[in-house]
């Protein structure tokens, strides 16, 4: 076999489940709202079952293949004070270095990528000035947007702790050097 033959392995999607559900109701949600009114002349069908399917796409991406895929989950809880204070959790440093790329690079273009089609599809509605569309819109707009929100804000959050750690452990580690040098002296 010569040289210019051999390929460098492909890496595949690790989890491949996780990425088609992940994908499979944000497409849902679009392709319902898109292919509904060529078929549905109700528009509380339409408002429920794609507002319904983006829910799913909410919960799906927010509980489970954040998880599975990025290694990162948020919630938001209030405090005794009343208070919104944003939880993050991400997996160890290196369980979050062996996060496959394809997954990773899923994840976060089809999060971004679906808001922006929300946003033109909201724009187009506004175009055609049918606002009961432009609240559908709306509310999976929001739904998207606070998964994006959650997510980036657990990724700074992930990094703001592997700097920590990194840090300490050079830290610790140039103590105990300089221990170990002075106490053969």
């Amino acid at each position: 076999m010569r040289m210019d033959q051999i390929q460098p392995p492909v890496e595949n999607y690790a989890n491949p489940k996780a990425c088609f559900f992940h994908v499979l109701f944000k497409a849902a949600a679009l392709a319902f709202y898109i292919l509904s009114a060529l078929f549905i002349s109700n528009f509380v069908i339409i408002f429920v079952v794609t507002v319904f399917l983006a829910a799913l796409d909410f919960w799906v991406v927010k509980n489970v293949s954040g998880r599975i895929l990025v290694g990162l989950r948020w919630w938001n809880e209030i405090n005794e004070l009343g208070e919104s204070v944003w939880k993050f959790e991400s997996l160890n440093q290196e369980s979050l270095a062996r996060i496959n790329k394809k997954d990773s690079w899923l994840f976060w273009w089809t999060l971004y990528l679906t808001a922006v089609v929300w946003i033109f599809l909201g724009i187009f509605s506004l175009v055609r000035l049918q606002a009961d569309y432009v609240l559908v819109v709306a509310v999976c707009l929001s739904l998207s947007i606070a998964n994006i929100v959650g997510f980036t804000k657990c990724r700074k959050d992930a990094k703001k702790q592997i700097q920590q750690f990194a840090t300490q452990t050079v830290a610790s580690r140039l103590s105990s050097t300089i221990q170990s040098a002075f106490s053969v002296v």
